[in-house]
C-alpha cells in the first residue's frame, strides 16, 4: 500500500479509518485470524485504512508481543489495499521510539502517536516528545490530541510547531474544540481526522480529511457516503447520513467506553464471536447489548 503524496497530500491516511476493535477468545486470549477477518470485512465496507493497537484496540493491556503479531496480522491481510496505522506512543519517549520502531518493522504505513498520559509534560516537552518519536523512523505521523484521557491538551502554538516536521503530517482530534482546530488547519498543512464520532460532521464541514472512527465498524459505508456529501457540497444528504447514525452514536461512545459497546455491536452483527475485552474494561451487559441492538435498527445498520 502506498500513501498518496499528491492530490491527497491533505488526506494522508486516507478519508475513513476506524479505530479498530481487538477481537479476543472467549477466554480473553488474542485472535489474530479474527482480527484478520475484521479488517478485511472494514476494509470491503468503506474503509480506507485502520488504526491498529490504539485505545479502542485495548492497547493497554496488549503485551508488546502480542501489539506486534496484532499488526502483522492486519498487514498481512489488507495491508496491499488500505492503510494501515499502528497505535505506538506511550508516556514514555524513550519507549515510545522502541515501540515506533517495532511497529515499522511489521510493515504498517503509519504511526498514530498518542500525547504522553498520565505524567502531564509542559507544551516544550510535548514538542521533544512528539519530534523525537517521528523521528526514529520513516513513516508518517498522526498525533493524538486526547486530553480527555491524556490529562493534557495539545494547544494551537504546539501544533503549528509540530507541523514544521516533515513526518508529522496529521492530527487525529479528540480535543472536541472546534475553533482550536480551524486555527491549526488554517495555519499549517496538517491534516485533521476527527477522533470523536459526536463531532464527524462538524469536523468535516470545516475542513477536516475524514475520520478515524470507532462507530464506523458498523457504519463504514455510511460515513464513507458522509464524507463523499461534504466533498461534493451536498450539505442536506450529509446531515441526513449524519442524523441516521446518531442512534449508533450515542449507544456505542455515549454509555460506557466505546471498546466495550462496539464490541456488542460487532457481536450483533456476526462480526467477532465474543464481545470479550481485557480488565480493568468488562463485557458489555444483556441491558447494553440490547441498548445497542436498538440503536443498530434505529440507525438502519441492523
Amino acid at each position: 500500500m502506498t500513501l498518496a503524496p499528491s492530490g491527497e497530500a491533505r488526506r494522508p491516511f486516507g478519508r475513513v479509518l476506524t479505530a479498530m476493535a481487538t477481537p479476543f477468545t472467549e477466554d480473553g486470549d488474542l485472535d489474530t485470524a479474527a482480527a484478520q477477518a475484521l479488517a478485511t470485512h472494514l476494509v470491503d465496507h468503506g474503509h480506507d485504512g485502520l488504526v491498529v493497537a490504539g485505545t479502542t484496540g485495548e492497547s493497554p493491556t496488549l503485551a508488546e508481543a502480542e501489539h506486534d503479531a496484532l499488526l502483522r496480522a492486519v498487514v498481512e491481510a489488507v495491508g496491499d489495499r488500505a492503510v494501515v496505522v499502528a497505535g505506538s506512543g506511550n508516556n514514555d519517549t524513550r519507549h515510545s521510539v522502541a515501540r515506533a520502531r517495532a511497529a515499522q518493522a511489521t510493515g504498517v504505513h503509519g504511526l498514530l502517536v498518542v500525547t504522553p498520559y498520565y505524567n502531564k509534560p509542559p507544551q516544550a516537552g510535548l514538542v521533544e516528545h512528539f519530534t523525537t518519536v517521528a523521528s526514529a523512523t520513516d513513516l508518517p505521523v498522526m498525533v493524538y490530541d486526547i486530553p480527555g484521557r491524556t490529562g493534557v491538551a495539545l494547544a494551537t502554538p504546539t501544533l503549528l510547531r509540530l507541523a514544521e516536521h516533515e513526518r508529522i503530517v496529521a492530527v487525529k482530534d479528540a480535543k472536541d474544540d472546534l475553533f482550536a482546530s480551524s486555527q491549526v488547519m488554517a495555519g499549517s498543512d496538517l491534516a485533521y481526522y476527527s477522533g470523536s464520532d459526536q463531532w464527524n460532521l462538524a469536523h468535516l464541514t470545516q475542513g477536516a480529511a475524514g475520520l478515524v472512527s470507532v462507530v464506523a465498524h458498523v457504519a463504514g459505508e455510511e460515513y464513507a457516503a458522509l464524507v463523499a456529501a461534504v466533498d461534493a457540497g451536498d450539505l442536506p444528504a450529509a446531515v441526513a447520513l449524519h442524523r441516521q447514525l446518531l442512534p449508533a452514536v450515542d449507544a456505542i461512545m455515549n454509555h460506557t467506553q466505546g471498546a466495550i459497546m462496539v464490541k456488542a455491536a460487532l457481536q450483533l452483527l456476526g462480526l467477532i464471536a465474543h464481545r470479550t475485552v481485557r480488565s480493568p474494561l468488562v463485557a458489555a451487559t444483556d441491558d447494553q447489548v440490547a441498548l445497542v441492538e436498538r440503536a443498530l435498527r434505529g440507525a438502519h445498520l441492523l
